[in-house]
């Protein structure tokens, strides 16, 4: 069964992207916390549009890494922040804290690196 998580895009712009979410049962691992698997996908696409408002093309994923350090449980608010530390002709490189909202506690951390030269010529 697919679920669907809703992160509402609150800012950005200029290379970052601002979002919230807010954890639902269905986000939830075993034992009862957001899945890291949800966790590293939302990490994914906020890095993603934030890369975006940059005016780059969205790329393809060369690297992911995600770190959690915290849990986050039903009806928490997770704020997702997303920064384009750089990006080249190439690469792009993004990276991306998730914040438990009521009490700042960081729960994961992140970020990617992006193939983004999707313009080659077409010799080649």
């Amino acid at each position: 069964m697919l679920h669907k998580c809703i992160v509402k895009i609150t800012d950005g712009g200029d290379g970052r992207c601002v979002g919230e979410f807010t954890v639902e049962t269905e986000h939830l691992n075993r034992k009862g916390s957001l899945h890291g698997g949800l966790t590293a996908a939302i990490l994914d696409n906020i890095t993603t549009y934030a890369l975006m408002s940059k005016g780059s093309h969205p790329g393809v994923s060369t690297s992911l890494n995600v770190s959690y350090l915290a849990a986050a449980m039903p009806g928490d608010i997770v704020e997702v922040d997303a920064n384009t530390v750089r990006a080249g002709r190439k690469l792009a490189y993004i990276e991306c804290v998730l914040r438990r909202k009521s009490d700042g506690a960081v729960i994961a951390t992140g970020g990617q690196t992006k193939f983004v030269d999707m313009h080659q010529d077409a010799k080649n």
